[in-house]
């Protein structure tokens, strides 16, 4: 490229390679700081986080580095419209800065935050769709319709359009529901990230778009760590195609995620929400109905919350979903097809599990190629402890915006002066919001202690008033009880507590059978 000096042409590299780079990453600092040289100015923390709501892509260095490509861009046009000979790497620098230039031009048209409302994205644009297309294929046709190039499909521009309405809607979905300066929430970004484009984004643009939803992604870790935020974050990320005839996209994306929580349903009900049922197949049956995996379609995603939860039964007939992407309905012969993506959630051990025979290997296998770990609290408070000050500000934001910036001061102020050393946060995020809540109302929040997180004593169960534990304590103090005795008494506890059977028998490692027997009670 004749008119670039040696300084402008190692900047377009940085900037082309700020195409294929994950944004939540430190690589893209570097890349920045690359770009624009003594321009460059020295951010706070190195990576990507949620530290300002309304503006979030207008960082002074991101900024900088849209203004520099803009000039540059105008250079390289020059020299490729000139007829000077260009080797490929050269065509593929302009085409590559070409593309940086066309995304930033199409923010403009999908403006953080005018699609997002709290934590739930919606289908909502700033301009309408095919507005935004009009100006998209103008500005295209301009930086890339040039003879040299030779043809350019309307597909080939149908493609990247879908593309990066894509890489839009993850970039908001995970700042938005990932938040937190410390590192192991910026390691949790960028995974995510991971999970939707992979490590290769240059490769998942040419190929693996079309293919990436076949695989299934385990998101694990303890309660109230925002795993169900994590999934939804996928979920509503995923590649949907654009229609040149209708000038829409194939599909709604606001409409793409559905959550199903199997710990909510018996186990012969989970069958029919995930598989659907024919008219007749059991009592109440009454009409045929479609499962969750029918109505999830091409372009979406289901997530399976507390799939340890799943009965064996059922977990043989959803390995053969992610072997072969077959199912029936219940009561019914013909085969279907899932054609999303299925993303499965838990806070259990999968392996332990395995190791007590509550869930199969092989299907732990199906579901381990691409794991996503969310971290506790604690593990982000202890990385930075002054990652307080950014949560609860998010959450205040969200509750009450008016005053966010007052009640989030008295708040953090609160914390300081009466959050127990290294308390660990048992309930994670979820915890602190309810903390947010009780300070908000009540000006203050009583922290649970060690012995109340781990366990509760006979004497705390008796004052919550279950009779039935407080004499079942009291015999086994006295040895008044046969083991036949005491496991029955037990047997029923654990039925009345959970509902269920088949429950009840995991956590006692019981046959169901024995414990419906031993807490001789009715379904």
């Amino acid at each position: 490229m004749k008119s670039l000096t040696k300084s402008e042409l190692r900047a377009v590299r940085a900037i082309c390679e700020l195409n294929y780079t994950n944004p939540f990453t430190a690589k893209r600092l570097e890349l920045e700081q690359i770009a624009l040289g003594d321009e460059f100015e020295t951010e706070e923390i190195g990576f990507w986080s949620h530290i300002d709501p309304r503006n979030p892509t207008k960082r002074k260095n991101v900024v900088k580095v849209v203004g520099k490509s803009k000039v540059l861009l105008v250079k390289l046009r020059r020299d490729v419209l000139g007829g000077e000979p260009l080797d490929p790497q050269d065509l593929q620098l302009y085409t590559d800065l070409a593309y940086f230039v066309l995304f930033d031009e199409l923010l403009g048209y999908w403006e953080y935050p005018r699609e997002l409302h709290g934590e739930r994205l919606t289908a909502s644009t700033q301009r309408s769709t095919a507005e935004t297309w009009k100006r998209f294929s103008e500005q295209f046709d301009y930086w890339l319709k040039i003879p040299r190039f030779g043809h350019i499909s309307d597909r080939d521009k149908c493609h990247l359009f879908a593309i990066f309405h894509q890489v839009y809607r993850a970039f908001f979905a995970i700042f938005n529901c990932v938040v937190g300066k410390s590192k192991p929430a910026a390691e949790l970004r960028s995974r995510i990230w991971e999970s939707i484009f992979t490590v290769n984004m240059r490769r998942y643009r040419d190929s693996l778009y079309q293919h990436l939803s076949q695989v299934t992604t385990l998101v694990t870790g303890p309660s109230g760590s925002g795993k169900e935020l994590v999934s939804r974050a996928i979920g509503l990320s995923g590649y949907i195609p654009f229609d040149r005839a209708s000038i829409e996209f194939r599909s709604d994306f606001a409409n793409s995620y559905k959550a199903v929580n199997i710990a909510a349903f018996s186990s012969s009900l989970v069958e029919s929400e995930l598989f659907g049922h024919a008219k007749g197949a059991f009592t109440g049956a009454v009409s045929s109905r479609a499962g969750w995996l029918e109505i999830c379609g091409k372009d979406g995603s289901i997530l399976l919350d507390e799939i340890g939860e799943l009965e064996m039964p059922t977990q043989v007939k959803l390995l053969r979903v992610l072997q072969n992407r077959e199912f029936q309905r219940s009561g019914e012969s013909k085969t279907r097809k899932f054609e999303g993506k299925l993303i499965a959630a838990t806070n259990r051990d999968l392996k332990e599990e395995i190791a007590k025979h509550h869930f199969r290997e092989d299907l732990y296998y199906r579901l381990c190629a691409d794991v996503i770990e969310t971290p506790s609290l604690h593990a982000q408070v202890k990385d930075n402890p002054d990652v307080f000050e950014n949560l609860v500000g998010f959450i205040v934001q969200r509750m009450v915006p008016e005053v966010q910036e007052e009640l989030t001061s008295e708040i953090v102020n609160w914390l300081e002066l009466n959050l127990p050393a290294d308390y660990t946060w048992p309930g994670n995020f979820r915890e602190l919001e309810q903390c947010v809540r009780n300070l908000m109302i009540h000006g203050h929040y009583q922290f649970k202690t060690d012995h109340e997180t781990k366990s509760t004593s006979a004497g705390e169960l008796s004052q919550k008033g279950n009779p039935e534990i407080n004499k079942l304590v009291q015999q086994i103090s006295n040895l008044e009880l046969t083991a036949d005795e005491l496991t029955s008494a037990y047997c029923k506890i654990a039925y009345k507590q959970t509902r269920s059977f088949e429950k009840a028998a995991k956590l006692l490692q019981l046959d169901r059978r024995t414990v419906r027997r031993k807490s001789d009670a009715t379904d």
